[in-house]
């Protein structure tokens, strides 16, 4: 076979159909494997945001995902007698480079945050990616919600310097996220 146009074409689109089957074959068992790996990491993060549960009830809402699966709204932390002994939430915000998704912890009087992890972020490195360093996250273990302000609005939260849109990005999302869950609550 010479290398005309016309055999160049066909041996391209025969190659680009092999890995287009490939691609299809993998992508399918990976995609399964990612939910495993995710729902691991919100298990280990519903823990890190609200310590003194020891199981966590998903509360879900009408609408569905994709999967057809309801859409969960928040959790109720209960203890092992089954009291509720907090709410831990998903929030979702605006920071300075793309959407910052935090997880929350409340206790159930709303009174004290108990954590808050980053899920997911696109801030810049070495500037509002710290949202994710022990030293910032640790300002918000059982900090009254009542000071869930940076220090210079007079709440106890310190601003990353270089970052204070990130910084406001993750109170923003806390209190958001309380709001939301003592709408429903009460």
């Amino acid at each position: 076979m010479k290398n005309t146009p016309v055999n160049i074409i066909v041996k391209m689109i025969a190659l680009s159909a092999l890995a287009a089957v490939l691609l299809a074959l993998t992508f399918v068992p990976t995609q399964a494997q990612l939910k495993v790996l995710q729902a691991e990491q919100e298990k280990q993060a519903l823990k890190a945001v609200l310590p003194q549960a020891a199981d966590f009830e998903p509360v879900t809402g009408d609408q569905v995902d994709a999967d057809g699966e309801p859409i969960v709204l928040y959790f109720r932390g209960v203890d092992s007698s089954g009291n509720i002994v907090g709410y831990a939430f998903r929030n979702t915000q605006p920071g300075a480079q793309g959407l910052v998704e935090i997880l929350g912890g409340v206790t159930a009087d709303f009174g004290t945050v108990t954590g808050m992890e980053v899920m997911s972020h696109s801030e810049t490195p070495g500037l509002g990616a710290k949202i994710t360093e022990p030293g910032f996250k640790s300002q918000f273990l059982n900090l009254p919600v009542t000071d869930l302000s940076l220090s210079k609005n007079g709440g106890k939260v310190d601003a990353i310097s270089g970052a204070t849109i990130s910084s406001v990005t993750v109170v923003n999302a806390l209190h958001t996220g309380i709001d939301n869950v003592r709408a429903v609550e009460g």
